[in-house]
């Protein structure tokens, strides 16, 4: 299967009942912890998806790529399918992963797990100025992110401007919560996995993050 469009899905939760695994996850699910803000600023990592899925019950996920990886070992070759899933809640948070498995929707399961503990704060403003109105409708400076030969660069724009970006992108800056921004890239964009971490960077950059 070739890259294909992205598709969004609500986040629906599993019948099967979450139970804690680490000292967070507990503290979470006990509501000792009631916020992502919270364990940012404490400088805690997140291992376990049911905690994000708890503390922001809105998100929702994008299948960005699905494709079939082929390897050669000694029992002949061995075909699974890999791909790569964007999270946001529209308002702030947003995250990229990716999972290969031997059927696509374990794959696209995995990829989702794994982009909620790969979620990060997308700082939010208005650096326009034409605009400078105060509100987060925007990015608050002009923000640069790489992967692989695929480089993004996003703008602070008016408000009312829109998303001035390709389809693929503007799905990824909605999930984040960009309402208004231009955007430029370079490279191979056509190499939707890297557009999509390229994104992730630029936003982890915005907060010095170490991702």
């Amino acid at each position: 299967m070739s890259q294909g469009r992205g598709y969004r899905r609500r986040e629906e939760e599993k019948q099967i009942p979450w139970v804690p695994r680490t000292k967070l996850g507990s503290m979470v699910a006990e509501g000792k912890i009631t916020s992502l803000e919270e364990i940012f600023q404490q400088g805690w990592k997140i291992r376990e998806p049911e905690m994000v899925k708890k503390l922001v019950p809105e998100l929702t996920s994008e299948v960005v790529y699905v494709g079939i990886v082929q390897k050669q070992t000694d029992a002949g070759e061995l075909t699974r399918f890999g791909a790569v899933v964007a999270v946001g809640n529209g308002n702030g948070w947003f995250g990229v992963g990716k999972g290969k498995a031997a059927q696509m929707k374990s794959a696209i399961d995995k990829a989702t797990n794994d982009a909620l503990l790969n979620i990060i704060p997308v700082k939010l403003g208005c650096g326009s100025w034409e605009c400078k109105c105060g509100t987060t409708h925007s990015v608050p400076y002009r923000i640069r992110g790489k992967a692989g030969s695929v480089t993004v660069e996003l703008l602070p724009g008016p408000r009312s401007l829109g998303r001035v970006a390709g389809p693929a992108l503007t799905n990824l800056l909605a999930l984040a919560g960009v309402k208004d921004v231009w955007v430029r890239t370079f490279g191979s964009t056509n190499t939707l996995s890297s557009l999509a971490n390229a994104v992730y960077d630029a936003f982890s950059k915005s907060h010095g993050l170490n991702v």
